[in-house]
C-alpha cells in the first residue's frame, strides 16, 4: 500500500505552490500517494503517513499562515516524518552557496516548533507586479535595477527533484 503524503504550502506569489506541485508529481511517479492542499486549508493531517510543508520566505520568515499550520498540528508533527521548504529569491542570487546558512536560519522558528526530517531551500519567481505590497514592489525595483536579481522564473525543477527523490528514502 502506498504511503499517503500530505503536501501543503502557503504561497506569496506561486512559487511555494508551484514547487509543491513539481514535488507531488514526483512523488507521485515513485509510487506515493499525495495530497496537494493550500496550508490554510488543511484539516486533519491524521490520515497521513508524512506531511511535507512549504512556504515563501517574507521579511525573513516563513508567512502566518504557515506557523499557524505547525502550531496547529505541532504536536502531530512531530509524531511523523515531516519534511519542510522555504522559497527565497535569495537562493537566486549569484554565488548563492554564500548564502546557504543565511537562507537556512530562515528554518530555526520552524526547528523550533516541529524538527523537519529534510529542508529544502529554493528560489522563486520574481514578478514585481504580482507583489501585493507598494514597499516590496519598491524594495524589489531598488534591487532588480542594483543587479542583485533578475525578474523572472529563478525556480529550478531539477533542484526539487533531487530533493523530493531524497525524502522518497525518508519519508
Amino acid at each position: 500500500m502506498p504511503k499517503n503524503i500530505l503536501i501543503t504550502y502557503a504561497s506569496y506569489t506561486g512559487s511555494a505552490e508551484t514547487i509543491a506541485g513539481f514535488i507531488s508529481s514526483d512523488l507521485e511517479s515513485r509510487g506515493f500517494k499525495t495530497d496537494l492542499i493550500p496550508i490554510n486549508e488543511v484539516k486533519e493531517i491524521s490520515s497521513y503517513d508524512a506531511v511535507i510543508a512549504g512556504s515563501a520566505i517574507h521579511s525573513g520568515r516563513w508567512l502566518p499562515e504557515a506557523f499557524d499550520f505547525l502550531e496547529s498540528f505541532r504536536e502531530q508533527l512531530s509524531e511523523k516524518p515531516f519534511a519542510a521548504y522555504l522559497v527565497c529569491m535569495t537562493m537566486a542570487m549569484k554565488n548563492n552557496e554564500k548564502y546557504l546558512q543565511f537562507v537556512s536560519d530562515f528554518m530555526i522558528p520552524v526547528r523550533e516548533i516541529v524538527k523537519p526530517v529534510s529542508e529544502g531551500l529554493f528560489a522563486g519567481k520574481l514578478e514585481i507586479k504580482r507583489l501585493p505590497s507598494l514597499s516590496d514592489k519598491i524594495k524589489f525595483r531598488i534591487s532588480v535595477a542594483a543587479g542583485v536579481w533578475k525578474e523572472g522564473d529563478h525556480i529550478n525543477r531539477n533542484e526539487i527533484i533531487r530533493w523530493s527523490e531524497s525524502l522518497s528514502h525518508i519519508l
